[in-house]
């Protein structure tokens, strides 16, 4: 047992956080992305919506300050009408724990080749659409 640790954070995804090394990305998928076809490690955290899971994991895990974009979005499918407002809350969250991250995006393909270098994929219970993120590993500073 520990202190301290977010209840959404299973000893699984707190084993592979504690694993990955400065640089390495992790994805959080909703419930449509393809995460077991595109993960090298793949951790599930069924009935858990993003949001509480990525707020859980910045409250351990650094972002990476050393790149134009820590936090990568998938880009909507040109014409797709919608409503993405979970983006919203994801740019809460990465200002709550850094202010200065910035938040980019990247075309779907892309958005899944890069899913299948990331050193985990969690698949979530996000039922919201195009809530797919990567999170960039940084470093702690003393």
């Amino acid at each position: 047992m520990l202190k301290g640790i977010p209840d959404v954070i299973s000893p699984e995804i707190l084993k592979i956080l504690c694993e990955m090394g400065h640089g390495d990305e992790i994805v959080l998928g909703d419930r449509n992305f393809p995460a077991a076809s595109c993960a090298r490690r793949l951790a599930r955290a069924d009935g858990i919506e993003i949001p509480k899971l990525m707020d859980a994991i910045l409250r351990l895990f650094p972002l990476d300050s050393y790149v134009d974009n820590p936090v990568v979005l998938m880009q909507k499918v040109p014409g797709d009408k919608t409503d993405v407002t979970i983006w919203g809350e994801y740019k809460k969250i990465v200002r709550k724990y850094d202010r200065g991250a910035a938040i980019g995006s990247i075309e779907r393909f892309e958005f899944y080749e890069r899913a299948r270098e990331a050193y985990a994929v969690i698949a979530t219970g996000e039922a919201a659409l195009y809530a797919n993120i990567i999170l960039k590993k940084g470093v702690i500073k003393i």
